[in-house]
């Protein structure tokens, strides 16, 4: 018995040193790591080998210690080039070459054919006798509806609610199970000039239809991205019941101009510049993101805005002439996602 615990404690002893010679290159490794962290190490111990790849280690805290000493690098390289040019063109002052233009999609897109001359004789013709010719000739005065999906949830509700706070003279209805082409000549009778609909998803808003009374266009959108009051951060007090002003930008095709007078004729003529509202519907890379604050004077120079909510983002899926009819109705233009190339996009707003 006695053998076999001096064996056992022989072992033992064995495997401390073992254990202790294992540790010893650990605590190299952890001296040499402080030793880098510190800046202690040279520039040049510190620089990776060329053909040094970080995927290849194993260990992931030691490879995570080294890919963010690798983007540190990254960094203070960058951060060196920036300051020796900067040095560069102060030493050559007005010899000194002009700034390149970053690239960016919007300014590497291929020119659009279909983008309106404001000048142009065609333009003036089709606007003076399109379906908006008779709200921008002020002979009528918006008249709007907003409406659901069947059985709308709390959230779907709630958008209807805020957005009649942002459309003047707006009216929030229930459809109660009612086809689109019944509700429709209910509204043409009672004067109304157009009807909004918010379908929903999974409790979540997903689509807007607007229709233009009484005679078209309607437009079908997919919405996301939307927030509701609560949800903002830094958000204003609830808007007043002043006309809103209405900025639209970057609706410059035809197919876009059609959309853009569609989104002004939801709004009076005369807005009311003494709430200081505005609702802004802004085009970028065919999404329409849709904004609403409050500009606050802060100085006679400096202006700030304050969003009072609700937001959401816009992407048209298709524009039908005359009223709701998705059996017979005849379409302007209709999305089609595989025919469209992400390079070279064939549709603008």
């Amino acid at each position: 018995m006695a053998k076999a615990g001096n064996k056992s404690s022989g072992g033992g002893k064995k495997s401390l040193k073992r254990k202790a010679a294992t540790e010893e290159p650990q605590e190299a490794a952890v001296a040499r790591d402080g030793a880098t962290e510190s800046g202690a190490q040279s520039p040049k111990a510190a620089a990776f080998p060329p053909g040094f790849s970080i995927s290849e280690i194993k260990n992931k805290q030691r490879r995570h210690l080294m890919f963010t000493r690798w983007k540190q690098q990254q960094r203070k390289e960058k951060l060196a080039a920036k300051k020796k040019l900067k040095k560069e063109r102060e030493a050559l002052g007005d010899k000194a070459p002009p700034k390149p233009i970053p690239k960016t999609i919007d300014n590497q897109r291929v020119y659009d054919e279909t983008i309106v001359d404001p000048n142009d004789e065609e333009v003036a013709y089709d606007e003076a006798t399109d379906e908006f010719a008779s709200y921008f000739n002020r002979q009528t005065s918006p008249k709007i509806l907003i409406t659901t999906s069947d059985r709308p949830h709390g959230r779907t509700v709630r958008l209807c609610e805020q957005l009649s706070t942002v459309v003047p003279n707006s009216h929030v209805y229930y459809r109660r199970g009612l086809a689109l082409k019944k509700i429709i000549p209910q509204c043409i009778s009672r004067d109304f000039t157009d009807l909004i609909v918010i379908n929903e998803d999974r409790k979540t808003p997903n689509g807007l239809i607007l229709s233009h009374l009484p005679n078209g266009p309607t437009a079908h959108f997919k919405m996301s991205s939307v927030r509701l009051r609560k949800e903002i951060k830094r958000r204003g007090k609830d808007p007043t019941e002043h006309t809103p002003e209405i900025i639209l930008n970057n609706f410059t095709t035809r197919l876009g101009h059609s959309i853009g007078r569609m989104f002004a004729s939801l709004f009076p003529h005369n807005p009311q510049f003494v709430g200081r509202q505005v609702a802004t519907f802004h085009n970028q890379r065919d999404y329409i993101f849709f904004r609403f604050h409050r500009y606050i004077f802060k100085s006679e120079k400096k202006v700030g805005i304050q969003e009072l909510g609700p937001r959401f983002t816009l992407k048209l899926r298709s524009l039908q002439k005359g009223t709701f009819d998705s059996k017979y109705g005849e379409y302007e233009w209709v999305h089609k996602p595989r025919e469209m190339d992400t390079s070279r996009r064939k549709f603008h707003l």
